[in-house]
């Protein structure tokens, strides 16, 4: 079977009853599904579980698949809502509101899905991703200044330096961030093309 087939050639092959089609459609997107069910589960193990949960779920759906969008779009809806299905199942114990993961995950459990929450989430993923990979100094002025909205004054006290300072470490902080998130997301890219 060539591997250049589209997913609309793979799904029709899969309806006829050709397995190593829908093989050749999973190893196409499991790599996105993991990420994307990772960003909502936080742990390797719930996340392998999501997505291949998602995967049986899509291959049993697949006669429904209308092609009203890319089948990519189709599938990471069906990721969203097996990880949202999980963590609801998962997060029947009392949890704290104070804890910020815990506030996160409710706020996105409780989230109307849209293509603009798909597309802010992942723009949240990948800063996410590029923050925890800059050194400490820099991801606590980031975070400082654009998630708890602190002014340069309140970051100044807070981590013992002046003013100027801290225009200086947010400003380089900046563009390590930037060549992060460009360093990702070029391996990105090249996966997903």
């Amino acid at each position: 079977m060539q591997s250049k087939l589209t997913d609309i050639e793979l799904i029709q092959r899969t309806l006829k009853g050709d397995q190593r089609a829908y093989a050749l459609l999973v190893k196409n997107h499991q790599r996105y599904a993991f990420t994307l069910a990772l960003r909502f589960t936080k742990t390797r193990e719930d996340a392998e579980e999501v997505a291949q949960d998602s995967f049986i779920k899509a291959y049993k759906a697949l006669g429904t698949f209308k092609q009203e969008s890319k089948f990519s779009t189709w599938l990471y809806t069906i990721v969203y809502t097996t990880a949202m299905t999980s963590l609801r199942r998962r997060d029947n114990a009392p949890v704290a509101l104070d804890d910020e993961n815990n506030f996160t995950q409710i706020a996105n459990s409780t989230a109307k899905w849209d293509v603009n929450t798909a597309e802010d989430r992942s723009r949240s993923f990948y800063l996410s991703q590029a923050i925890e990979q800059l050194p400490p100094d820099d991801a606590t002025v980031l975070t400082l200044f654009y998630h708890a909205e602190q002014s340069l004054e309140e970051i100044a006290l807070i981590m013992g330096i002046e003013t100027n300072g801290v225009k200086i470490k947010l400003f380089r902080a900046r563009k390590r961030l930037k060549e992060k998130l460009e360093e990702n997301l070029k391996h990105e890219a090249k996966e997903l093309i």
